[in-house]
């Protein structure tokens, strides 16, 4: 036995061992709690509540503090299983047709020939490895045999690298693989050297440079379109950047800076451009702002804050709700409260109105909310001054209330406002393709590394943000900026919400 009679300790092995088994309990319900299903785990946090996003709309009523209570027997409901039918095959693919015969066309009854008289048919899906192929340029010289003056010869194809050993496809393929589907240049070297291609470890890095200073030119471009839009939306991610001559990273910031006025059919297409900086302060956030006029939505964070504060006219600040629903979502984690899971029901309903009138107009938008939303953003604020006098100050409950107070005027601008967005996740979605990129490939070689992954970044998300295939659109935009096709002053032609295929371009210039 283990005794001791100053402090309260178990006193015998078979104690240590249920602490022990409560212990692996509570690490299984933790491990559940990350990794365990959704269904699963949505039943500790509100319902879908800690999902903060638009498709989480389902309001949560009040749960009661207390447990004492014996538990009811509540019926099992059982979904239905989602519908995933076969869908139509794309219609521009490629059809290869394979017809299958029987072995025999003669009559099993009287041997005589059989015809046909129908056929079933069905499509399946086909996939093609990628195939990695030389092009070998020939260019033969001509020369008239009456003088020696006569030798001609075709001119070489201008290439986005004089001299290297790889086309503009190449190229493109493997800028879209890193910089949008987040696949490292390392791992791509891999997959090449297994169909026998063996390529330098050094030489993509330098390609992607290459390619980032042909196209910075239209990043510029699509920035400057950004911060002509009267609202934007603002955020910032670490991005840890390899220091040279030195075995270990220095933490710099991607700044994103985004629109999109598809929520209620307005004039600003969906585009987003990631800025690389040393630090996320103050003077960062005036550098890339500066001349800015409009509404800026962005998360809490100070540097903003300070933007306003130190004279930068014309800025006008608007706060992210979904941040004010984590912090009471973390709360009620801590320590389930009916009032924690009141505040988040409400602002649940706030999100079934908002889904309800998405994708109309700026003024139906703003007299839902006047009628609906007002009455429950008035609920919500009633229900925080009411309890946060009676709340320990230090509690992660009063925090979040404070933080919620603090931002009430730049909250609730989207009452006043039909064009305004309840939160920053425009911004946040696209912040989502440096996460993968930065937790696939760890860190930047370099800070030039890191001012080519946001050019590239920049542009091939907001291809996809506008339904484009990442690696068509760039191996076209490559293709006329370096044969020269496209000028300087014709450079918006090639942005994401204006560019058209070759055939369309080619069907424009017949009609």
């Amino acid at each position: 036995s283990i005794v001791n009679t100053e402090c309260h300790v178990p006193k015998t092995f078979s104690d240590l061992a249920k602490i022990a088994a409560w212990g692996r309990l509570g690490l299984k319900g933790m491990a559940q709690q990350a990794f365990g299903n959704r269904s699963e785990r949505a039943s500790v946090i509100l319902g879908d509540q800690g999902q903060l996003d638009l498709g989480d709309l389902v309001s949560t009523p009040t749960v009661a503090a207390n447990d004492d209570e014996a538990p009811e027997d509540k019926p099992v409901i059982k979904r239905p299983r989602a519908k995933r039918g076969i869908m139509a095959l794309p219609a521009h693919l490629e059809r290869v047709e394979q017809v299958i015969d029987p072995q025999t066309l003669d009559c099993p009854c009287c041997a005589g020939r059989l015809h046909k008289i129908g056929e079933d048919a069905s499509e399946a899906l086909d996939w093609v490895p990628a195939i990695v192929r030389v092009i070998r340029t020939v260019r033969p010289r001509y020369a008239c045999r009456n003088c020696r003056e006569g030798v001609i010869q075709a001119p070489a194809p201008r290439r986005a690298i004089p001299g290297s050993m790889v086309t503009t496809s190449t190229l493109a393929w493997m800028a879209t693989a890193r910089f949008a589907w987040s696949i490292p240049l390392n791992r791509q070297l891999q997959m090449l050297a297994g169909q026998g291609a063996i390529l330098d470890r050094a030489l993509p890095s330098r390609w992607m440079r290459k390619i980032a200073w042909w196209l910075r030119s239209l990043y510029e471009l699509q920035l400057a379109y950004i911060h002509a839009q009267s609202r934007i939306f603002c955020d910032e991610t670490r991005m840890p950047v390899l220091e040279k001559g030195r075995k270990r990273t220095r933490i710099t910031q991607f700044w994103a800076h985004a629109c999109d006025d598809g929520p209620w059919s307005g004039p600003a297409r969906p585009a987003v451009a990631y800025i690389h900086a040393r630090g996320r302060g103050h003077a960062e956030a005036r550098q890339q702002l500066a001349g800015y006029r409009g509404i800026l939505q962005v998360d809490g964070y100070g540097a903003y804050k300070t933007l306003v504060r130190k004279g930068t006219e014309g800025v006008v600040l608007v706060f992210c709700l979904a941040h004010v629903r984590r912090k009471f979502v973390d709360a009620y984690r801590k320590s389930p409260s009916p009032v924690a899971a009141a505040i988040i029901g409400l602002i649940g309903e706030v999100y079934v109105i908002e889904a309800r009138v998405r994708a109309g107009n700026a003024a139906d938008r703003l007299a839902a909310r006047q009628a609906e939303t007002c009455k429950v953003m008035a609920t919500i604020k009633t229900q925080i001054d009411d309890m946060l006098p009676r709340l320990s100050p230090k509690s992660d409950l009063a925090k979040a209330m404070r933080y919620t107070l603090n931002h009430w005027k730049g909250l609730t601008l989207f009452l006043e406002d039909g064009r305004i967005e309840v939160d920053t996740n425009t911004v946040e979605r696209g912040m989502r393709n440096v996460a993968q990129g930065r937790k696939s490939s760890l860190f930047a070689g370099s800070e030039e590394g890191a001012r080519t992954w946001a050019v590239l970044a920049s542009l091939l998300q907001t291809a996809r943000l506008n339904g484009l295939d990442p690696y068509t659109w760039l191996n076209d935009v490559l293709e006329r900026i370096v044969n020269e096709e496209v000028m300087i002053n014709d450079l918006h032609s090639l942005l994401a919400w204006n560019w058209r295929p070759a055939t369309d371009r080619l069907e424009a210039l017949v009609a």
